[in-house]
């Protein structure tokens, strides 16, 4: 790690349930006998916080926590999931030691207002003298932008009082979901191993598949499983759809909701209202995610199958061939037409829960103008990022098609 005097950028992501854009900034050279709490100090400082009663930490790209020591002690003593790492303790880490340059890591000020910095080492080697005139005591800002207010203006880095605002990102910033960095900590769920466990209903092979294993990303398919886990063993079975539920509640994608009520009611053992029907849900959200020029299809209500519009058409199978879904209209649910806007937002949020913020900004600059889907390929392949984006694709297409069901009236069951 850097022994040297670092340049890092400091951006204020939101707080107090607020996000902000354009994020006001301050860049700090930091030396290299300052430590995490003379950092916190010096943002803190920086952005105003006259109120320090308050606890805060840091957490670096490894999932590393800087925290105090109080804090530090209780982080061990939890009840759920795998045992924690210990923080490290503010005042005992030096900066320089921990990061260098390129690396993110967050700082949050205020447990409960949850004041959000994303901090970007920037430079490295940096001559404090040259810079400022001086080799500081402390970490001491040298660059600033946005309104705490800025002293110039300045609204965003490079405001120069004639340019047009920065469009917004349309997704959040990775840093402000609860399970950032999500890569680094635990290996991803084997989604082949998963898929076939729960075709199968294997319950110890979907255990096998899901315990100590990264979830957050395939909440959609981890609840399928978790409502055939419930039908065999509900203590298992309770333990894996709780977690799911509160993760869904965090998320919030489309179709994340009705996943929710679905395994609340199975918990409760509340029986519901509505039509249940096995339904494949990858193929059906495949089917609601095509070209939407063309007709998605039907869902055959009887059996969960879904049809494609090209096998009600005579024109396309012949008149014996094709289906007539005129002659048994109780039987089949016509496919609303694909959503251009849905697959446009997969991109999106893929790009956002980038924690490699280089990468974050080539996804983001691929899928802006004509051509969004091929760049967006392109980058997928040059970054070797296509077995992240299948399965969260598919995850999304599964929530749009539990969504589909429920506005008809349908809770979608495993199939099997």
């Amino acid at each position: 790690m850097a022994r040297t005097w670092l340049s890092i950028r400091v951006e204020l992501l939101g707080g107090r349930g607020d996000d902000l854009w354009p994020y006001p900034g301050r860049v700090l050279l930091v030396g290299p006998s300052h430590t995490f709490a003379a950092l916190a100090t010096a943002i803190d400082n920086t952005f105003a916080r006259w109120d320090r009663a308050h606890l805060c930490q840091f957490t670096l790209s490894d999932g590393t926590v800087v925290t105090d020591e109080e804090t530090a002690d209780e982080s061990q003593d939890i009840a759920f999931g795998p045992f924690p790492k210990r923080p490290l303790v503010l005042g005992n880490v030096k900066v320089g030691s921990r990061v260098d340059v390129g690396e993110e890591f967050r700082y949050v000020f205020d447990f409960g207002d949850d004041w959000t910095y994303a901090c970007t080492v920037e430079k490295q080697k940096v001559d404090p003298v040259h810079e400022m005139g001086i080799a500081p005591k402390d970490p001491t800002v040298v660059w600033g932008w946005g309104a705490i207010p800025d002293q110039y203006g300045r609204r965003w880095d490079g405001d120069d009082g004639e340019a047009p605002t920065p469009r917004r990102p349309r997704a959040r910033h990775p840093m402000l979901s609860f399970g950032w960095p999500s890569e680094g900590r635990a290996e991803p769920v084997d989604l082949k191993e998963l898929r076939g466990a729960t075709y199968r209903r294997d319950l110890p092979a979907i255990l096998a598949a899901v315990e100590g294993r990264e979830i957050d990303g395939l909440l959609q398919h981890v609840g399928l499983a978790a409502q055939v886990v419930l039908s065999s063993d509900r203590d298992r079975g309770e333990m894996i759809a709780l977690s799911v539920v509160n993760r869904l509640e965090l998320r919030g994608w489309s179709g994340d909701d009705v996943l929710a009520e679905d395994l609340l009611a199975e918990l409760r053992r509340t029986p519901t209202t509505e039509r249940s029907l096995p339904v494949d849900l990858l193929e059906l959200g495949s089917a609601l995610s095509g070209d939407p020029t063309e007709a998605a299809g039907y869902l055959d209500l009887h059996t969960g199958d879904v049809i494609p519009a090209s096998l009600a058409d005579p024109a396309y199978v012949g008149e014996d061939a094709a289906i007539d879904v005129d002659d048994d209209p109780d039987r089949w649910l016509e496919l609303d037409p694909p959503d251009s806007r849905a697959p446009w937002q997969d991109m999106a949020e893929f790009a956002a829960k980038q924690t490699n913020s280089d990468v974050r900004r080539r996804l983001e600059s691929a899928i802006e103008g004509k051509g969004a889907f091929r760049r967006f390929r392109d980058v997928l392949h040059r970054e070797d990022l296509v077995a992240q984006w299948s399965p969260f694709s598919d995850d999304r297409q599964m929530g749009r098609a539990r969504a589909f069901l429920a506005d008809a009236g349908i809770r979608a069951v495993p199939p099997g």
